[in-house]
């Protein structure tokens, strides 16, 4: 089974630092986009950053400047920066996938979905 799991995620002041981690594991054949979400309590999710196979990468507006996405292909994990912390960053990061995963002689493409780290900014 093919999955994502997550983690880096805690409490830090306003203005800190945090990197966020997410690997995926199982049967895969190749990894196109990796990505983040994110939740606050009582919100919708929001797509905060992408990154493509190829390297393209998207920020959410809310973000740019203070966030970076990557990935390191060789561990197929994707990760998020995310510097000069805001109290309105506080969320649940979800990471997010599609992928192509190997199923006996043939592949399927899949989007999944990691298990969520909370971040939390506050003093």
């Amino acid at each position: 089974q093919v999955q994502l799991v997550e983690s880096g995620g805690g409490l830090v002041q306003p203005g800190g630092s945090l990197r966020l981690s997410c690997a995926a594991s199982g049967s895969i054949f190749s990894i196109n986009t990796m990505g983040w979400y994110r939740q606050a309590p009582g919100e919708q999710r929001e797509l905060v950053a992408t990154i493509t196979s190829a390297g393209s990468r998207s920020l959410v507006s809310s973000v740019t400047g203070r966030f970076t996405i990557s990935r390191d292909n060789t561990q197929n994990t994707v990760y998020l920066q995310m510097n000069s912390l805001k109290p309105e960053d506080t969320a649940v990061y979800y990471c997010n996938a599609d992928l192509w995963e190997i199923v006996a002689r043939t592949q399927r493409y899949l989007e999944i979905w990691g298990q969520g780290t909370l971040v939390t900014v506050s003093s």
